[in-house]
């Protein structure tokens, strides 16, 4: 019955979830039907623990009264014969009742301890996972950070024998700012997420001024390292508080600075409350590119040493997108920052660029420089990213 419950409650909440992809390809009569079967499950193995309870838990009761029923016949019969006393008789049946009514107590409680028994079970399996990411025993501190960043003799692999990095090797001087450019699955963001221990290397090492981002306490890592996704989320509260999700200590000062800093002020000042504003759930009243906006102004209250902006420009539009580069110069500024985007526009603010293909390094150098030449994969990836302009 826990079972079915769980898939119940899954289809359910995976269709209410998607139910804007339901409705755009016509699912609806489809995904009804899955329930429908579903519930149809849930419901015959209701019926069927329902009538289990029903013959086992009088049953229990039908047995006890069985027994006490003969007790009395035969204890009478022995009594009437004056082979037993009635005070005799009187004691096996107050000890037939100390024996089935802790009985009929627990054929109660059965299914409760049934059920707790399924729940823990499915409990215990998720405490026994150990996390593949986990803290040294005697962690480095690290009083202060420049922010460079070493990939050292790195392969990773999502799946055993498919490594999607196979064998790189890069240095980021602290300051710099490197854009990581290529086609679809060359590796960048897992570039990102090795940089923000979201995964460890395969083998190899990532370091950060020198030090093992594995002798990192994961609480010092994400004070140094920051990454913003194009998957934004947004958190219940007000504008603030989003914004200071990075440094609850932050003053509001600090948070309008920080949203000034990336041009977020505009629209937080036209908000009916400004930034006393609530997001409501996963900021829903925010549109794509606001909250692509705080989530920038969220990084840079934070201060990070390392910056990684993960796609972090792809829902915002043309006026946006320019007005964030404007503040990219800004907050990019005095730190080690990662710019993965397949949007060539906000690769101008980098340094350098590293153009990955099939997670290895086939060109490195400044913007300016891999575009003038004319067999250069960059060349052709600025050249395509324009004619997709025209």
């Amino acid at each position: 019955m826990r079972e079915s419950a769980a898939l119940v409650i899954v289809q359910f909440v995976e269709t209410m979830t998607g139910i804007k992809a339901v409705q755009a390809y016509r699912r609806e009569p489809r995904n009804q039907e899955i329930f429908e079967d579903i519930a149809d499950d849930y419901r015959e193995i209701n019926e069927k623990t329902f009538r289990l309870l029903a013959v086992f838990m009088p049953g229990v009761k039908l047995v006890g009264n069985i027994t006490t029923g003969v007790v009395l016949l035969y204890g009478g019969y022995q009594v009437l014969n004056g082979q037993m006393t009635i005070g005799t008789l009187a004691a096996f049946l107050l000890y037939l009742r100390m024996f089935f009514e802790p009985m009929q107590e627990i054929s109660q409680f059965f299914n409760t301890f049934q059920s707790a028994s399924s729940a823990l079970e499915k409990l215990a399996g998720v405490l026994a996972q150990r996390s593949a990411i986990r803290d040294p025993q005697r962690p480095v501190e690290m009083t202060t950070v420049r922010g460079d960043i070493d990939f050292h003799d790195v392969e990773f692999s999502y799946v055993d024998g498919r490594p999607v990095l196979p064998d790189l090797d890069f240095l980021v001087p602290a300051g710099q700012t490197v854009a990581l450019v290529g086609t679809t699955g060359a590796g960048k963001t897992t570039i990102a997420k090795l940089i923000a221990r979201f995964y460890d290397p395969t083998s190899g090492s990532v370091t950060l001024d020198g030090v093992d981002l594995r002798d990192l306490a994961q609480t010092e890592l994400r004070r140094h390292v920051v990454m913003v996704t194009q998957e934004n989320f947004m958190f219940d509260g007000t504008v603030a508080d989003n914004i200071r999700f990075g440094r609850p200590d932050a003053t509001d000062d600090e948070v309008a600075a920080a949203a000034e800093a990336v041009g977020a002020d505009r629209f937080i000042n036209a908000l009916p409350d400004g930034y006393d504003t609530d997001v409501a759930k996963r900021g829903g009243r925010l549109s794509a590119g606001q909250r692509q906006l705080v989530a920038f102004a969220r990084a840079c209250l934070a201060d990070p040493a390392v910056l990684i902006l993960d796609e972090a420009t792809s829902s915002l539009d043309i006026p946006s997108e320019r007005m964030v580069q404007r503040a990219l110069e800004t907050v990019l500024a005095d730190r080690t920052s990662l710019v993965i985007a397949h949007r060539l526009s906000t690769v101008q603010v980098a340094d350098r660029v590293l153009v990955l293909e099939h997670g290895r390094i086939v060109e490195d150098g400044a913007p300016e420089d891999l575009i003038t030449r004319d067999d250069g994969r960059y060349a052709a990836l600025h050249r395509a990213w324009v004619d997709s302009l025209a």
